[in-house]
């Protein structure tokens, strides 16, 4: 009988002593638990600062009168000096170097090295589109700011270049008839070339091979249009080509483009543009043109 009771005791002992065990260390893994992840809430905090700060750091660069006068002349696709960005910026050649060499150190631009001169240019298609973005945002206001605008502001909103491709009332003229004939598929996420685009392009005198890796095709918003036009591969190649054509013609110390004669010609035949007296780009409503029209 004792021997029994000792047994039933000896169990619920151990039992009551692995309760306590268990909630003691049960407490202790928790405060371990707690202390690991002070490390990381810190880490995590640090990270989110250093992201935050990063983007502070790029705000500030572009945020300045001068950087963002010399980004935008640079907007242009051109390589220019540092003589030339002073220029633009209304700035001390001294002043100006200063300011492009924290643009470079950003990797906001890159600089090539000739000889004497060093040439600056945007970095990538992305620090474009970026600025191309801050554009879109500044322009959303109501009213506008400047009513009504410079003439050099009706020239950049008529053609202009956006870094590698065509922008302006032309560029979306040019988007919106390639979309009509269902020779590019576009959306908010992205475009595609069709098949009847693809033979349209090379028919035209666009090559569109071999393709690199940067973007191919992709809508941008037109910052004074509201709407797309093209970036990415197709959308430089058809600037090249309108450019090589000579429709359209470089304006000296600006971004805008000058249609010519050939141009409007060549517009109204080839994609269904009208440029009315009033130098806007519209897209007619008539027959699709072809590849084979073209060739």
């Amino acid at each position: 009988m004792a021997g029994d009771r000792l047994l039933t005791v000896a169990p619920l002992a151990l039992l009551l002593r692995g309760s306590q065990l268990s909630r003691a260390n049960s407490s202790a893994h928790t405060e371990l638990f707690l202390i690991d992840m002070l490390p990381v809430s810190v880490i995590g905090l640090k990270m989110v600062a250093a992201e935050n700060l990063n983007l502070v750091e790029v705000a500030a660069l572009v945020g300045d009168t001068a950087r963002a006068t010399m980004l935008s002349a640079l907007m242009g696709g051109r390589s220019l000096t540092a003589k030339e960005l002073a220029y633009y910026a209304n700035v001390a050649r001294s002043t100006a170097s200063g300011h492009l060499s924290k643009l470079v150190a950003a990797r906001l631009l890159t600089v090539i090295r000739e000889r004497r001169f060093s040439y600056y240019r945007i970095a990538s298609p992305l620090v474009a589109s970026m600025l191309e973005s801050i554009k879109v945002v500044a322009a959303i206001e109501l009213p506008p700011r400047r009513q009504p605008g410079a003439a050099n502001d009706d020239a950049l909103r008529f053609a202009r270049s956006c870094y590698d491709h065509l922008a302006g009332q032309v560029g979306v003229a040019v988007t919106d008839t390639l979309v009509a004939m269902g020779h590019i598929v576009l959306t908010d996420e992205g475009g595609e070339v069709t098949s009847s685009g693809g033979r349209f392009l090379s028919a035209w005198g666009v090559d569109l091979m071999p393709r690199s890796r940067r973007i191919f095709c992709q809508p941008c918003l037109d910052w004074s249009e509201r709407r797309y036009h093209l970036k990415g591969l197709v959308g430089a190649r058809i600037l090249d080509r309108l450019l090589d054509l000579g429709w359209l013609k470089c304006v000296s110390g600006s971004r805008a483009l000058q249609l010519t004669s050939s141009g409007r010609a060549g517009l109204s035949e080839i994609f269904q543009i009208e440029i009315n007296n009033g130098g806007c780009a519209n897209r007619l409503t008539m027959r699709p043109t072809t590849a084979d029209s073209l060739g």
